[in-house]
């Protein structure tokens, strides 16, 4: 499922993130993440299904593998944002 990518008043790209709000680069995590909450990991996936970021710039970013990234997609492909917790992930399985 791919994101529209939009413009926002000061002419930067966005798409619509897991809360409902406009994310654009500047708001993504942290390039040094550590503690990836669901919210964050969330973003990370859609900025990538916007065409904000791409998956190799994604993972080099946020030091992840491949394969990492594509379980968090397919987690919320599944399950949705739930799908993203790891201290349940069990449940999900």
């Amino acid at each position: 499922m791919l994101q529209e990518q939009r413009l926002n008043s000061k002419g930067e790209r966005y798409v619509v993130g897991p809360t409902g709000a406009p994310l654009t680069l500047a708001d993504l995590p942290p390039a040094n993440t550590q503690r990836w909450v669901i919210r964050r990991k969330a973003e990370v996936v859609i900025a990538v299904r916007g065409g904000l970021l791409t998956l190799e710039d994604a993972c080099a970013r946020y030091r992840l593998t491949t394969d990492e990234f594509l379980s968090w997609q397919a987690a919320i492909d599944r399950w949705g944002m739930p799908g993203l917790r790891t201290t349940r992930i069990q449940q999900y399985r």
